[in-house]
């Protein structure tokens, strides 16, 4: 592996590389940015009502590691266990589609 001085020097290193494929990154870094927020709101509204990991995965028919894995941004839900989560968390599950504001 090559010895970079910065994550910039990669980052510019592979920006240049022939085979970059600018729309596959930018949407790998906005599923990333969704997995965080996605995790941050789980984890918020959890201890808002001083709930523990356990006490959310046995509201929602789920074990632990399942909670702890979504809330470090880990794996992808299904909506039967966005539906249950939800229910946990006492809040209603809303999934919709959205044209994108116009640039």
């Amino acid at each position: 592996m090559a010895e970079h001085e910065s994550m910039d020097d990669l980052r510019r290193e592979r920006f240049a590389r022939a085979d970059f494929n600018a729309a596959e990154y930018e949407a790998g870094r906005e599923e990333a940015r969704l997995a965080v927020e996605f995790a941050n709101a789980i984890r918020e509204r959890r201890l808002e009502l001083g709930l523990t990991q356990n006490d959310v995965a046995e509201r929602a028919g789920l074990h632990q590691p399942d909670v702890s894995r979504l809330e470090s941004g880990g794996g992808t839900p299904t909506i039967g266990m966005l539906e249950r989560l939800a229910y946990a968390l006492e809040l209603r599950f809303v999934a919709r589609f959205e044209k994108p504001d116009a640039a």
